[in-house]
């Protein structure tokens, strides 16, 4: 496989992108540049969901970090399906002092497998130390957090709720939204650590459609239907694995602009996207979503 760099732009109108749950789930924002951020886990959140629907019942294309849904039984299922020694004291419960010896021969097999399972697993890497224990595993996608073009205003909505029939009148809350925002993510494939999770090219491909229909099934009372939309996915092609040229170059290659600075932005056309394509250096090819 060869080494990629790719710049995502999504948008969101009305909506709460990312809400933070340390300031009362207010859109996330830079304190010093009032730019608005989402995270990678965010984002990799919406790959993870998009894939689940999409190819989840295909056999090596399940999500192993799901919503709601403990790590440890299927840690402990990969260790079954090995003819691992059973560290289970019952039901949910682990012998946590064997399971950190497990050698590291043994976490190795045992993260081949989940490898083969789980499409995620390949793609991000993940977290498999506890419980059972099958170590950490780096993936070869990794994504940046996502930042606003611009500073963005976050707006309150107060909002009533009846949760007593004694109380007629209801209860206030608060909705916190976005009116728009362009926001920009980096991403980089790492072709060592696809050879070593086993990240192929079917696997890259389901990446590309997962980015581009990410907002298509995350809608919520936060995000509704339409608020969010990716935009435009700019991929550089390097020719072999260790790359051409350093990613920062590329990506400096993808500027963005107002088309009018007098009003604030409310759509993607008060946007220009310049992708400067001219005297690319040797090796490299773009590859632009949609």
């Amino acid at each position: 496989m060869n080494r990629y760099d790719f710049v995502f732009l999504f948008d969101v109108k009305d909506a709460n992108p990312n809400g933070d749950p340390d300031a009362g789930n207010l859109p996330r924002i830079d304190p010093e540049t009032g730019e608005g951020l989402v995270t990678d886990v965010c984002l990799k959140r919406k790959v993870r969901n998009y894939v689940l629907v999409a190819r989840g019942t295909d056999l090596g294309f399940n999500i192993f970090i799901q919503e709601r849904k403990p790590l440890n039984p299927l840690l402990a299922d990969a260790c079954k399906e090995n003819n691992f020694p059973d560290f289970s004291k019952g039901p949910g419960k682990w012998d946590t002092d064997k399971a950190k010896t497990r050698s590291p021969k043994d976490i190795k097999v045992l993260q081949q497998w989940l490898c083969k399972q789980y499409y995620d697993i390949r793609t991000f890497g993940a977290v498999m130390s506890t419980g059972p224990n099958a170590g950490q595993l780096r993936g070869p996608v990794q994504l940046s957090f996502a930042r606003s073009i611009d500073q963005i205003v976050s707006s309150e909505h107060a909002i009533t709720r009846v949760t007593d029939v004694d109380k007629e009148e209801g209860e206030m809350g608060r909705k916190f939204t976005v009116p728009y925002a362009l926001y920009r993510a980096q991403g980089f494939v790492n072709p060592f650590l696809a050879e070593k999770t086993g990240f192929d090219g079917k696997d890259l491909n389901l990446l590309w459609e997962a980015l581009l229909n990410a907002f298509q099934f995350d809608q919520s009372a936060a995000r509704p239907a339409g608020s969010m939309a990716a935009r435009r996915l700019i991929i550089f092609r390097h020719d072999n694995a260790l790359g051409n040229v350093p990613s920062h170059t590329l990506f400096e290659r993808v500027r963005i602009s107002r088309v009018d600075d007098a009003k604030p932005a409310r759509e993607y056309s008060d946007y220009i996207v310049d992708l400067n394509d001219a005297d690319l250096p040797s090796g490299i090819g773009i590859i632009t979503m949609p």
